[in-house]
């Protein structure tokens, strides 16, 4: 075949192949699901589907990519997912879950919550086509705003409080409006947050990240619902350092 004739695409794929979009179904299942758990009032059930939904969305695009199967519809297909999992999904979880009491101004909370999520996407997807390097998030090593999966994890930290205390008091409903509010302003606001991804561990200290991980593993399975309350402080934490060294950074740029 010459050099300026176009390869013909592919009339099958295998079914490895489609393992990607798979888990990309699968993770909408999750998610719409959660919503039905959640109107049911079978609120730890909905919790933990959408958490089985954060899982699948952090492995069908590194999957994608390793089998090389990566396409754009996939890429669409997990924009959308992303949407249903972590912008509806725990909105209305939480909404009933505790704020059915404050009807409209609650509704109007979950609503501001979605869309901001919505935003995000749009932007993130933007940004990802985008040629202009100045337009992509800093050198890969940053996001802009908090990703819409860690946005839904911190969304549902009241949820996660309330069943790590069984005995503890909820949240009085305001205090649970204003937190869904600020978590997604959180996903639109332009403040950077590191980005895992980039993350590399030295040869040496393999064995105890390892470690480290099974560690985690295991309070995950034993402590679930503390554990999940610590990892969201934790990442808070390191929300606030991204944004401090990076002004830090600007800051003697600027001198």
């Amino acid at each position: 075949m010459g050099d300026g004739e176009e390869h013909p695409t592919p009339s099958h794929l295998t079914i490895v192949q489609l393992i990607p979009n798979m888990l990309t179904i699968a993770a909408i299942c999750a998610g719409l699901s959660a919503i039905r758990f959640g109107i049911e009032g079978n609120y730890v059930l909905a919790v933990q589907l959408i958490l089985a939904a954060c899982v699948l969305d952090g492995l069908d695009g590194r999957l994608a990519r390793l089998l090389n199967s990566d396409s754009k519809m996939g890429a669409e297909l997990d924009s959308l997912a992303d949407f249903v999992n972590f912008g509806v999904a725990p909105a209305l979880v939480i909404y009933f879950w505790a704020l059915q009491d404050l009807r409209g101004i609650a509704w109007i909370t979950v609503l501001i919550y979605a869309i901001c999520c919505v935003v995000r996407l749009a932007r993130f997807n933007v940004t990802a086509k985008s040629d202009t390097p100045e337009d992509k998030d800093t050198a890969g090593a940053y996001f802009t705003g908090i990703p819409s999966p860690a946005g839904a994890l911190l969304a549902m930290l009241p949820m996660f409080l309330s069943f790590a205390f069984a005995d503890a008091p909820l949240l009085p409903d305001v205090v649970i409006c204003l937190h869904l509010i600020l978590v997604g302003w959180a996903m639109i606001a332009r403040f950077p947050v590191w980005s895992f991804k980039t993350a590399k561990i030295s040869r040496n200290n393999v064995k105890f990240f390892l470690v480290g991980f099974a560690v985690l593993g295991s309070a995950v399975l034993i402590y679930a619902w503390i554990t999940l309350v610590v990892l969201c402080v934790a990442y808070l934490i390191v929300v606030f350092w991204s944004i401090l060294s990076h002004r830090i950074s600007e800051d003697r740029k600027g001198h």
